[in-house]
C-alpha cells in the first residue's frame, strides 16, 4: 500500500520517539514526516509539515500535550490527534480535545494496530470528502436570503455577540452562522484564525506590528482599522505568512 498518512511524533524522550517510529514502520500506509521534542515544537512542525495525524505525549516541557492539542485544533488543517502517554488519568481530559485515541506506554502492539486501522478509515473518508467538496462560493444566510460570496473577496470575518460579520472588499454582510462553521467551510482557502473572534484572509495581510503583552496588530489591504492578534496565535501566524 502506498504511504499516504503523514504522521508527526511529539515526545520529549528520544527513546519513546524511536520506539513509536519503529512500531509505526510496520504499517505501510504510515509515513513519519517529522518529530518534535515539545508541545510548542509540535505545533510549529504541524504548520510546516501538514501531517494527517499527530501522536502527542502528554507530559512535555514548556507546552504540554493538552495545550498543544488545543493549538492544533485552531490550524487550517486540523490533524487527527492520538495521545500517547504513561499516565492513564489524563484519558478523560484527552477526549475533550477530540482525540482520536489514547495509547498507554509501554505500547501494546495490538492496540496500536487498532488505532492505525481507525486512523486509516478516518483519513480515507476525509480525503474522499475533500475530493468531492466544491471549492466555489460561500453561501451565507442574511435577512432571510441566501448570499453567495466569493471567498477571495473576503478580507476578514469576526464574531460580534450573536452574529458573524463578513467584511469584503466591497461591503459588509451579517449572518448568524457561527465563526467556527464559517472557518470550516473556508478551509480550502487562505484563512487563518488570529483571535477567538477573528478569521482573516492571509492574502490581504499587509503588516504585522508588535503591540503589548506578546500580542500583535494586523493591517489589512484597503482597511484603516487594526485587528488584534492574540499572542496564542502569533507564532503560528508568522510561520504561515512567511511560507
Amino acid at each position: 500500500m502506498e504511504k499516504t498518512i503523514r504522521t508527526l511524533i511529539a515526545d520529549d524522550e528520544r527513546y519513546s520517539r524511536d520506539e513509536l517510529k519503529h512500531l509505526l514502520g510496520e504499517f505501510p500506509a504510515i509515513q513519519v514526516v517529522g518529530e518534535a521534542e515539545s508541545g510548542e515544537a509540535a505545533v510549529m512542525k504541524a504548520i510546516q509539515l501538514q501531517p494527517d495525524v499527530v501522536f502527542l505525549d502528554v507530559e512535555m516541557p514548556k507546552m504540554n500535550g493538552m495545550e498543544a492539542a488545543k493549538s492544533l485544533q485552531e490550524l487550517k488543517k486540523v490533524p487527527l490527534i492520538i495521545f500517547a502517554t504513561a499516565y492513564p488519568q489524563f484519558a478523560a481530559e484527552a477526549f475533550r480535545y477530540e482525540a482520536t485515541d489514547y495509547l498507554l506506554k509501554p505500547y501494546d502492539e495490538e492496540q496500536l494496530e487498532q488505532t492505525i486501522r481507525r486512523v486509516e478509515k478516518l483519513i480515507g473518508a476525509k480525503k474522499e470528502n475533500d475530493i468531492s467538496k466544491p471549492s466555489g462560493k460561500l453561501a451565507v444566510e442574511e435577512d432571510g436570503e441566501i448570499l453567495y460570496l466569493e471567498p477571495k473577496e473576503i478580507l476578514y470575518i469576526y464574531r460580534d455577540e450573536k452574529v458573524s460579520r463578513i467584511i469584503t472588499r466591497t461591503g459588509e454582510h451579517e449572518t448568524k452562522t457561527p465563526l467556527k462553521d464559517l472557518e470550516s467551510r473556508l478551509l480550502p482557502f487562505s484563512f487563518f484564525r488570529i483571535h477567538k473572534s477573528y478569521l482573516v484572509n492571509l492574502d490581504y495581510v499587509t503588516r504585522l506590528t508588535p503591540w503589548f503583552n506578546g500580542a500583535y496588530q494586523l493591517e489589512m489591504e484597503g482597511r484603516e482599522e487594526l485587528l488584534s492578534v492574540s499572542r496564542n496565535y502569533v507564532k503560528a501566524l508568522r510561520v504561515r505568512l512567511e511560507l
